[in-house]
């Protein structure tokens, strides 16, 4: 069976499947990596996303081959129920998750572009977030959030 070398979050690990197709999504879950969702499959929702060399990735759309010797970022690579990462602390002060399901997707995609955009406007925030659907409506909560984490960075 091929072996795969990936890194998530910070941790080199060989991951072997017979399926070089099979998408990181169900790769991420099977390690216990359970905060990336499956939401469409699709990569149409953007629950499943996860940061790959820096980039916002649906990883329902990105398979473990194409993922091999990238670096790969989750939610649980952000930070810690002890040290959260200042859009973790920013999405629990504003209330953001409802449901929840599209949570650490958002998150993701916000992380990446904050890590590019030291202070991005609302509309950059908006426009990072289009392919990140919450049914929940939490929207303009999910834009504070990021707002405020950005200038809680300095």
């Amino acid at each position: 069976m091929p072996s795969y070398r990936l890194r998530i979050n910070e941790s080199d690990l060989s991951v072997e499947s017979a399926d070089s197709a099979k998408p990181l999504l169900y790769v991420l879950r099977g390690l216990g990596l359970t905060a990336t969702k499956f939401g469409c499959g699709l990569g149409q929702c953007g629950a499943c996303t996860v940061i790959v060399d820096g980039t916002a990735v649906q990883s329902c759309q990105l398979t473990v081959a194409d993922a091999r010797d990238k670096s790969i970022t989750t939610l649980e690579g952000l930070g810690t129920a002890a040290k959260p990462h200042p859009l973790q602390a920013a999405f629990i002060a504003h209330q953001v998750p409802q449901c929840g399901y599209c949570t650490s997707g958002m998150i993701m995609t916000a992380a990446a572009l904050l890590a590019k955009t030291r202070k991005p406007s609302e509309s950059e925030i908006r426009s990072a977030l289009e392919l990140n659907l919450c049914r929940c409506g939490s929207h303009t909560r999910v834009v504070s959030a990021v707002m405020t984490a950005a200038e809680q960075r300095g």
